[in-house]
């Protein structure tokens, strides 16, 4: 799960009001999961059947996480991690260098690396693009003697060869694309649930934490910078052993949120989108039920030739 802001009502799309940040902690809690340390994230990897247990992350590191989410997490000793871009720190309305050595003191709170400039990464020719990520890294080394083993694509975005050159640098590498961690995701395109103002309510936040990993196999294509190709031709490949007849998608294309067609020819299945994608990202979740509950995995494009709205 992935929280930005913490009592700023004037940014409803990033903002999470504390008290439901901590009925959100209460919940995960009441509910018999553990909070997994980033620090064992590795080891999941490698465990055939992992125990269900929730990662909290934050991204961009303003100084309200600080002052409003910081004190609670502390006295309860929530492990956590969150992501800092490094040209934003210490500037208003950001962490500086000597409150993020503060927290990252603590065993149960790891760090990561959210670029230097936190821009429309996608949109850099590459030269410029490894330009930001070394600067950032340099200033990581300096500033607390390491560079994270943890990368957050500011927006969620990413080409394919960003992602290439990011796997060089850091072990894990996290989007902002729906879905649920299972031993088969990418390690370098880890899906979370974003959670704001509109898109925190109890109710809402009950479903997800009680979803269940969609596995697949492989999600074609590869690139999903789309730049000619609106809409792709999008292929999701499954294990054999994989009953998806039931499966349900929806995404963002033509004028706004609807059901996807599909087509399922054995373990393959073909995503017919209904029109153009006329926004920055464009989205896709699927999900289905089966006896033990219900599953869940998103896929997000990005098109660098829309303008954010």
């Amino acid at each position: 799960i992935m929280y930005h802001r913490f009592n700023e009502t004037k940014y409803p799309s990033t903002n999470t009001q504390i008290p439901v940040f901590k009925e959100h902690i209460q919940m995960i809690k009441s509910s018999g999961f553990e909070f997994l340390n980033p620090k064992l994230l590795s080891e999941f990897f490698y465990i055939e059947k992992p125990e269900k247990k929730f990662l909290l992350t934050v991204d961009d590191g303003y100084s309200s996480f600080y002052k409003h989410a910081w004190p609670y997490l502390l006295e309860n000793e929530v492990p956590f991690l969150i992501f800092i871009s490094t040209e934003a720190v210490g500037k208003n309305g950001y962490m500086n260098w000597e409150q993020i050595n503060e927290i990252e003191k603590y065993d149960f709170v790891s760090i990561g690396n959210h670029s230097h400039s936190h821009d429309y990464l996608v949109n850099f020719d590459f030269e410029e693009f490894k330009k930001d990520i070394k600067k950032s890294i340099e200033i990581f080394e300096v500033n607390l003697g390491y560079n994270p083993i943890f990368f957050s694509y500011p927006f969620g975005e990413w080409g394919l060869n960003q992602k290439e050159y990011i796997s060089d640098y850091f072990q894990f590498a996290f989007g902002q694309h729906s879905g649920v961690i299972d031993l088969n995701k990418d390690k370098h395109e880890l899906p979370r649930f974003p959670i704001n103002e509109k898109y925190g309510d109890m109710e809402r936040f009950k479903f997800i934490i009680n979803l269940l990993p969609f596995q697949y196999k492989k999600i074609l294509p590869d690139e999903k910078l789309i730049e000619n190709n609106n809409p792709p031709k999008m292929e999701v490949e499954f294990f054999r052993e994989q009953k998806i007849d039931n499966i349900n998608c929806f995404s963002n294309e033509g004028n706004g949120w609807d059901s996807s067609k599909l087509e399922l020819e054995e373990n393959i299945l073909k995503v017919k989108f209904r029109d153009k994608f006329f926004t920055r990202r464009g989205r896709i979740n699927c999900s289905i039920k089966d006896k033990d509950g219900w599953r869940w995995f998103g896929v997000q494009f990005v098109f660098k030739n829309i303008k954010e709205n």
